[in-house]
């Protein structure tokens, strides 16, 4: 599934890049790398700049899909230090060295850049930024430092994601539901859960189109919004649990990191410059589901 010459991915290992592993199948041109070492993946710390320069030369590297993001939310907290060097520093070096080999950069960022207040509308790629917590601050310097750099590429700012590989909140329902007759989920936070697959689905539509934008912002999604709680209610009824799921607020669940009350994102800009498909969050997460033969028969 060659879509332009050798394509480099980091954070391998994650959610993402399983899919995007997947989706790559055989294909020779793609390298996987991860700051954890793994089967048939090459370790890679992002902000060795030496190292990133030595891979992407040996492979003529075309392409850089940047998947390596500190994502603890609440750890990210009291864990400053990490979280810059992952989320700030790694991409700056990345987009440095794609500049200096005239290579391409595709760059995964997050809905918590925003303050997540409600407004009138989806947030838009150019709407104020005004991340709350570590997290969202250090994955927005993250974005800054690639639009400095001026290197070939664009950054995709993605909500509430999901797969059949890795830890995410679909696992920990499901798990939740298997193991409790009734749990209280949040249900005055709202976004739009989005399925890795369709996310990575995304990037390679995108990837041959780069062209010569530079540090260019997209928002992707699923379609739909709903809050937690809905999410969580959709999963006990797809896989069949009798898990009586209960309305929570935020205050009766408290977290370390501050969490966007609302994070919708506008998907209108990539869809009319790359033509992606943004299907119904509902619809993938079945898909999702099915995949991870947690679907109940009558919904099959």
């Amino acid at each position: 599934m060659s879509i332009m010459g050798k394509i480099l991915v980091t954070g391998s290992l994650g959610q993402l890049g399983c899919e995007l592993k997947e989706l790559a199948g055989n294909d020779q041109n793609w390298i996987f790398t991860d700051a954890l070492p793994g089967n048939e993946t090459l370790q890679l710390d992002i902000c060795d700049r030496q190292r990133v320069k030595e891979l992407m030369e040996e492979h003529d590297v075309d392409l850089v899909i940047n998947c390596a993001a500190y994502t603890n939310v609440d750890k990210a907290e009291s864990d400053k230090e990490l979280s810059t060097k992952i989320n700030a520093e790694g991409p700056a070096v990345l987009a440095r060295c794609v500049r200096e080999s005239n290579a391409a950069l595709i760059h995964i960022s997050t809905d918590y850049v925003f303050d997540g207040k409600r407004k009138m509308g989806a947030y838009r790629e150019n709407d104020t930024c005004r991340p709350q917590s570590v997290y969202g601050i250090t994955k927005r310097q993250g974005e800054l430092a690639i639009r400095r750099s001026r290197c070939r590429g664009v950054i995709i700012r993605t909500a509430w994601l999901y797969s059949s590989y890795g830890n995410n909140f679909v696992k920990t329902m499901v798990r939740l539901g298997s193991e409790k007759s009734e749990i209280g989920v949040v249900a005055d936070q709202t976004g739009t859960p989005t399925y890795a697959r369709d996310l990575a689905k995304a990037i390679l539509t995108i990837a041959p189109h780069i062209g010569e934008r530079r540090g260019e912002i997209y928002h992707y999604t699923n379609e739909g919004s709903c809050t937690w709680f809905d999410f969580a209610a959709l999963i006990m009824l797809y896989c069949g649990l009798d898990c009586k799921v209960n309305p929570i607020t935020t205050e009766e669940y408290p977290t370390v990191a501050h969490r966007p009350a609302y994070s919708l994102l506008n998907k209108s800009k990539i869809r009319e410059e790359f033509g992606v498909e943004t299907p119904w969050w509902s619809v993938s997460l079945k898909e999702s589901l099915y995949k991870m033969g947690k679907l109940a028969p009558q919904h099959l």
